[in-house]
């Protein structure tokens, strides 16, 4: 984006991407749930919610250094709008929702207790020191009791269009925390801590 002479080959696609983001736009291509959550048809929805917040930063970010406006039909979107969509993504993920539920393990009042993740529903060392052979486990998977070992932090898929979140280990598309989730809501929520558009 530096280089003037190549900018025409991104800053189209990098535009429409945008208004394809805009709620109002006519050029939207992904829909908002009732609650305001972006959302795309699929299992683990929030991986292209952590996903396009973090593009939705950084595009706001490059718009702000050019002082650009992106026109999306009859809406206008500057780099505050941009960042204030993203951020208003974040705040769903934490529990300003419908539900009031944090998809974030550990964060808030309420968030996921049985999590898909194995180092979560096994017991710790120090509760259960014998070995477990490969099958031992399967015990504690299928248990009702919430994970012994809370895995502060982890962002899990996040819920159906219609609110709905089995907070179950047999469902991995809404409770499985995933690399692809974490890392872009981490730049998310790294920018969103210090941001430089308000």
């Amino acid at each position: 984006m530096n280089d003037p002479g190549r900018a025409h080959l991104f800053i189209p696609n990098a535009d429409a991407l945008m208004c394809s983001l805009v709620p109002n736009s006519p050029t939207k291509t992904f829909s908002y749930t009732k609650g305001g959550l972006l959302f795309k048809k699929g299992v683990c929805n929030l991986q292209n919610v952590t996903a396009l917040s973090f593009l939705l930063i950084v595009y706001a970010r490059s718009m702000d250094r050019m002082k650009k406006r992106i026109v999306c039909g009859k809406e206008m979107a500057d780099s505050k709008r941009l960042i204030n969509i993203a951020k208003s993504q974040a705040d769903y993920i934490l529990g300003k929702n419908p539900e009031r539920m944090s998809y974030m393990v550990g964060f808030g009042r309420k968030y996921p207790q049985k999590i898909h993740h194995r180092g979560s529903v096994l017991p710790s060392l120090d509760a259960h020191p014998q070995r477990l052979r490969c099958r031992d486990g399967d015990v504690y998977f299928k248990s009702d009791k919430p994970n012994p070992n809370i895995l502060i932090g982890a962002l899990v898929g996040g819920p159906a269009y219609n609110y709905s979140f089995q907070d179950s280990r047999y469902n991995p598309g809404q409770t499985e925390p995933t690399t692809y989730l974490n890392a872009p809501f981490v730049g998310v929520l790294a920018y969103l801590t210090k941001p430089t558009i308000v």
